[in-house]
């Protein structure tokens, strides 16, 4: 088939057993779009004279208005009025369309949703064959049923087309995914991946390990682990399986505190006791907690963080955190279940965009004024602070107003100190938490520093930079007013994880 359309056949909204998921389908038809017997071939038509040519044009308009009309609200007593209503419309695609929801040659009807809440929908035999396997074993395979009716209690009609959306990908990727529609499949997932944060990351995590599929998992774990403090605060952790949770919790590269972990952990429990309709008492908690509890790393915490918090949360047993305390200061120590060992977390990356640094008298002072440039990436990573140049006479202390914007929007701003010991290095300043940019899109990275002694600078700037896998491109920026721009001055390095 050397050229092919796609066309929106039937939509279902499906239920599932997964918690709090709505599922819909969307099938998919491949049809070729070369010339047919019937474009040869028309029906032919009577000609009036030419003395009625204006009336009849105008009458022919409203008939054939009112046809289509008919045919769009499925009247099909009035559609079977019309001798030739495939005249109406000039290409096969429309012709296709109209056929969309559509009593007319219906052969198949799908009684939609639970008892009670019904809805009977009409659909082409031929047309969801050709759009997806399930239903052509169905119709047409050997163990083929010569049904006109097919129930469906466990799905409930989508009455509008679908644009995918964050409340509806999932369940249109699960209704693909049912009826083995591909091609719709990796648009949903094409969509989840662009639409990634670690607002969705856990959620997703589940969903693409029950959907099985690998890339999307990867992506999901790259969020989580970047971003792992957001990830674990956000509302949807506290909806994932016990599978996911202990996944996310065993997780080596996980950069988080674990008192965040502990935290969050206990905010699954206790909407796990929801679930399960228990009363959110300390010992239910621990109870749908089960073994998930000894993956978080309790005795990786500052004995303050434990003492403090820990050990007064009372999911621990008394003997627990007996042990613990000891293992902090005996010098035989007892043995944990607890895994003793910190995460490893993520190493961060550094992409350095000058060949050479240097100072000169009198120059690159700080009054105030903004240093600042853009960059883009070509695929996603998660900018965890920058590297900033220090002073050039001695060590010395600077305030700096760390900012990330998109499209002049701010993303992300930390005003912090940091100290210099008189090098050339550079020296990083962190943001809270890491900040997900995507691909293709300009940012502009800007530092307002404030100190007294006067600092190195960069030279010789580059405006492409490989690091790893990872290509940034530079421009220069104008909210810069101290100088700073491709070729050289601040903002020496992105910290980044990838």
């Amino acid at each position: 088939m050397s050229s092919s359309e796609y066309y929106t056949l039937t939509v279902f909204s499906c239920s599932s057993a997964r918690r709090r998921r709505r599922v819909c389908n969307e099938l998919i038809l491949l049809l070729p779009t070369s010339t047919m017997a019937g474009e040869l071939f028309p029906t032919t038509t009577l000609v009036p004279p030419a003395s009625s040519t204006s009336s009849s044009t105008s009458s022919t308009s409203s008939t054939q208005q009112y046809q289509r009309q008919n045919l769009n609200n499925n009247n099909t007593s009035a559609a079977r009025g019309c001798c030739n209503w495939q005249g109406l419309y000039p290409t096969l695609r429309e012709r296709n369309s109209v056929m969309f929801n559509n009593e007319m040659m219906a052969d198949v009807h799908f009684v939609v949703g639970p008892t009670g809440g019904t809805q009977r929908v009409p659909g082409h035999k031929y047309v969801l064959a050709v759009g997806s396997s399930v239903f052509h074993a169905m119709f047409y395979g050997e163990l083929a049923e010569d049904q006109e009716e097919i129930r469906i209690p466990d799905v409930e009609p989508f009455v509008s087309p679908i644009d995918l959306c964050p409340d509806t990908v999932l369940a249109t990727l699960y209704a693909a995914k049912k009826y083995i529609v591909p091609h719709l499949a990796r648009a949903c997932v094409n969509f989840l991946e662009t639409s990634l944060s670690a607002k969705n990351a856990c959620v997703l995590l589940s969903q693409s390990c029950l959907f099985e599929e690998p890339d999307l998992t990867q992506r999901c774990w790259e969020v989580i682990d970047a971003q792992a403090e957001l990830a674990l605060r956000s509302e949807g952790f506290c909806d994932i399986d016990t599978q996911t949770l202990e996944s996310i919790l065993r997780r080596e590269t996980l950069n988080a505190k674990e008192m965040v972990v502990l935290e969050a952990a206990l905010n699954w429990a206790e909407a796990e006791c929801q679930r399960q309709d228990l009363s959110q008492t300390i010992e239910n908690k621990r109870l749908v907690l089960g073994k998930a509890v000894y993956l978080i790393r309790i005795p990786t915490m500052a004995l303050e963080d434990f003492a403090n918090g820990a050990a007064q949360s009372g999911v621990l047993t008394l003997n627990e955190t007996n042990d613990i305390f000891l293992w902090y200061t005996a010098a035989n120590k007892p043995e944990l279940l607890f895994c003793t060992k910190p995460r490893k977390g993520l190493a961060p990356q550094r992409c350095h965009r000058f060949q050479s640094c240097a100072y000169r008298s009198n120059q690159w002072r700080y009054r105030g004024r903004c240093d600042s440039i853009q960059f883009a990436v070509d695929k996603r990573v998660f900018i965890a602070g920058f590297g900033l140049y220090g002073s050039s006479c001695g060590s010395a202390e600077y305030s700096a107003k760390i900012e990330l914007k998109r499209q002049g929007v701010p993303m992300a701003q930390r005003i912090i100190k940091f100290f210099s010991d008189g090098s050339s290095s550079t020296f990083p300043v962190w943001f809270e938490h890491p900040v997900q940019i995507e691909p293709d899109t300009f940012y502009t990275a800007s530092v307002v520093l404030d100190g007294n002694e006067l600092s190195y600078f960069g030279q010789e700037g580059m405006t492409e930079v490989q690091c790893g896998k990872v290509t940034f491109q530079f421009q220069c920026s104008s909210d810069s007013t101290n100088g700073t721009g491709v070729q050289g001055g601040q903002i020496p390095e992105l910290i980044f994880y990838a």
